[in-house]
């Protein structure tokens, strides 16, 4: 039964209005990562006023003000009044999450999403009418091609890789031990990208060789930007679509099959099957709607922007289900962790 709405309610439309503006808020948190306010707060250790800030970052006085202040409103940044003038600090959530050198920090995330993801969006109603992405009209770029789009230079690759690293610090720790993985003794993250759920895979499970296979250019970014001399990870380079595979006990596919059609995925399940050891397994990380797709909220949004962005989208569980088993995978397990990724584990 549908929700009795209030005469308040009726007469004025709080809910609307805030999901109205509500990328008017994304952009406030996305113009203070892009300018540097977290990390200046944080450095600090004491309230600066506006124009201090605005000195430091090269911004006019009034703009900063006002920037500052709603920050101040939805309670990411805290302000006190002495002799008449307004100074500002950072909350403990901005210093965990939003300045760039907390180790739970967002800020590379939220960088790909104001300069990458919210381009794309701003196209949605084309990517609506014709169902297909949009990176074409955004980019200038084959709209077929998602790896060229979203490695369209080493800049967008590391923001990317930013984004990754950013998505496994929340949720790594939850996605590796939502099974006991204990059993498998070489796993390997394909399409790992940066290698950050592989060291999570790493530290979880120490007697275990992890490998992050991806593209030749990935890798040598990876290593040139993120590798470190006491890694207990390896890279290694190839294409799992169009290259062979290495064997190995299990192999972890962290948002990759929601990037692709049916078609293309079922075909990289089957070369997996065929690649895997006897008794080993696969590792899916996605996002998981509910079963009548209704949900969860963020598990839609993500499917909205596989479409302006990919040629796939997001599934229950069933569909991945059915995906696997049609590849020769049996004994499915689903684990939804309460975090924006969830897990399902197959064996051959």
């Amino acid at each position: 039964m549908a929700e009795q709405l209030s005469q308040s309610e009726l007469d004025y439309p709080f809910k609307l209005l805030e999901y109205f503006n509500g990328f008017r808020v994304s952009k406030v948190i996305f113009t203070a990562c892009e300018l540097g306010v977290f990390d200046l707060l944080l450095q600090s250790q004491k309230p600066l006023s506006a124009e201090h800030v605005a000195g430091k970052l090269d911004t006019s006085v009034d703009g900063m003000e006002r920037l500052l202040d709603v920050l101040v409103g939805i309670e990411i940044l805290q302000v006190e009044t002495m002799e008449g003038k307004a100074f500002y600090s950072s909350s403990d959530v901005a210093n965990l999450y939003l300045a760039k050198g907390s180790d739970k920090s967002l800020h590379d995330m939220i960088i790909y999403q104001s300069q990458t993801i919210y381009p794309l969006w701003n196209n949605m109603v084309d990517a609506v009418r014709e169902g297909k992405n949009q990176n074409e009209k955004t980019f200038g770029l084959p709209a077929q091609d998602i790896f060229q789009a979203i490695y369209r230079s080493e800049e967008e690759m590391l923001k990317f890789m930013g984004l990754m690293n950013s998505s496994w610090v929340l949720d790594g720790h939850d996605i590796v031990t939502a099974f006991n993985l204990s059993c498998f003794k070489t796993m390997i993250d394909l399409g790992g990208c940066s290698g950050a759920l592989a060291r999570e895979l790493a530290k979880a499970y120490p007697s275990s060789s992890v490998i992050v296979f991806d593209l030749p250019q990935v890798v040598e970014t990876a290593q040139k930007h993120f590798s470190e001399q006491d890694d207990v990870i390896v890279f290694q380079s190839g294409d799992f679509f169009n290259g062979e595979i290495p064997s190995a006990d299990l192999y972890i596919l962290a948002r990759i099959i929601h990037d692709w059609n049916e078609e293309k995925c079922l075909k990289l399940l089957k070369k997996i099957y065929d690649s895997c050891q006897p008794g080993g397994g696969v590792l899916l990380v996605e996002a998981m709607l509910f079963e009548n797709r209704r949900g969860p909220v963020m598990a839609q949004i993500f499917s909205l922007n596989m479409l302006v962005q990919t040629e796939g989208r997001e599934h229950p569980p069933s569909q991945y289900s059915s995906m696997l088993s049609q590849s020769g995978f049996h004994n499915i397990q689903v684990c939804r962790t309460g975090k924006s990724y969830d897990a399902i584990l197959a064996i051959k």
